[in-house]
């Protein structure tokens, strides 16, 4: 019940308070957060207890930046739930190899983190947690003509208590496991015929190959992207075969509810949830330095994370003052890293290899794999030759306009891996 309770309250607050029409009565309300949020980890956390305390928005930066490597090394004081590393990762690891996951700890959910770098670590979360984002989450993204009735489809690699929060008598939830056979989700899909969909664009595009196929029939209102990187090429399919003007995104990781595309279609930054800091590497790219105001069982506070956003320079139409962003470009250790005739570094963000396939006619499905600073492997689901050699133009002409040394291109035939994250752009090496 309470946990209903903390869901209604987080609703209604999203939904219709939590909406700045300035910048300045949004950082005014974030201050407001963090000041509350550090005094509580203060007393809570033995890892937090030896900071001062925080009186302004600016004195955040005085407090040191971490990442998963450093939470995990520090779990047990940073935590305030009294929850043991070693105890919180064989509950994860036990959940992931079971599928199930009901098991808590003390009505603590506790799930395993891996993310597209590999590093392993586990995340908690707290019932009272899980309400306020069930809340947060249904209110941006429910219809505004229409609360109740939905029935959501969620595919994803592992369920969660955290996902099931959001299941209720007024709106069903339905979990469906990508490591069992697309063939029988589809079916079950057809059945429960979703209002709204959430998957991974690999999913997606799965289930927009059956539908063209008409081997499936559904009609979603809403389609909702998650957990990869939607590339501009995958939109534009994915817009025509479920004829819908907008594919929204839900940038949720391990680390919190960070970014959500709005009716009008903009990608906003959470920032009535965390507060973001730009780590510019570039004057369009940074990655984000996230403080959850929320999150108090694991504390995500200056949390760099590994991803690229892009800025964008627009001020949205739906009157919200929280931060636009351009997109989601990929990792950082993604970049790729090419040289030039005289041994130097030159940088490609995956925004940029990605439209060398963009710009090429007939294909849909394609992974680009750096192995070297001048090998590639292209995998392809067209063998066509044609193909191939529009490619490597445009490799070429990329690697002119950047004066790097135009690398080896290598084909392979596109297999898709259900079992992972899909990443289109991949670095496998490293410096």
């Amino acid at each position: 019940m309470k946990n209903k309770f903390v869901t209604v309250q987080s609703f209604i607050a999203t939904r219709w308070f939590n909406n700045f029409a300035s910048e300045t009565k949004l950082r005014a309300f974030q201050e407001k957060k963090l000041i509350k949020h550090f005094a509580y980890l203060r007393s809570h956390s033995s890892y937090f207890a030896k900071f001062p305390p925080i009186t302004s928005l600016n004195q955040i930066t005085d407090l040191p930046v971490m990442d998963k490597s450093v939470m995990m090394q520090y779990f047990n004081q940073m935590n305030t739930v009294g929850l043991d590393k070693d105890t919180a990762m064989k509950i994860a690891i036990k959940s992931e190899k079971s599928r199930d996951f009901n098991e808590t700890y003390k009505g603590i959910t506790v799930g395993l983190s891996s993310g597209t770098s590999g590093h392993r670590g586990v995340f908690v979360v707290s019932e009272q947690e899980r309400g306020a984002w069930a809340g947060a989450v249904l209110a941006k993204y429910l219809p505004k003509d229409g609360l109740f009735g939905h029935r959501i489809a969620f595919f994803l690699r592992a369920n969660n208590n955290l996902y099931e929060t959001v299941g209720s008598r007024l709106i069903k939830f339905r979990y469906f496991d990508i490591y069992k056979t697309m063939d029988d989700n589809i079916t079950n899909l057809a059945a429960y015929n979703p209002t709204i969909l959430v998957a991974p664009p690999s999913i997606l595009g799965v289930i927009a190959d059956k539908i063209v196929s008409g081997e499936l029939s559904i009609n979603p209102q809403k389609i909702i992207s998650v957990a990869e990187v939607l590339t501009a090429k995958d939109e534009k399919r994915f817009k025509k075969v479920f004829r819908t003007k907008i594919i929204f995104q839900a940038y949720q990781c391990t680390e919190g509810f960070l970014a959500y595309t709005c009716e009008e279609g903009s990608l906003h930054l959470n920032e009535d949830i965390v507060y973001v800091e730009k780590n510019f590497l570039d004057n369009q790219h940074f990655v984000p330095i996230v403080t959850d105001f929320r999150r108090a069982s694991q504390p995500i506070v200056r949390y760099r994370l590994n991803d690229i956003l892009v800025t964008s320079k627009k001020k949205c139409s739906c009157g919200n003052a929280m931060t636009v962003i351009d997109r989601i470009e990929g990792r950082e250790d993604d970049i790729f890293l090419f040289k030039d005739k005289a041994g130097e570094l030159i940088k490609v963000f995956p925004d940029m290899i990605g439209r060398c396939l963009l710009y090429v006619k007939n294909i849909k499905e394609y992974r680009v794999v750096q192995t070297d600073y001048d090998q590639l492997i292209i995998y392809l689901d067209n063998t066509d030759t044609t193909v191939q050699k529009a490619i490597a133009s445009e490799f070429t002409q990329l690697s002119n306009k950047l004066s790097f040394i135009a690398p080896k291109l290598r084909y392979e035939p596109y297999r898709l891996d259900l079992s992972r994250k899909l990443k289109r752009i991949e670095r496998q090496f490293s410096k």
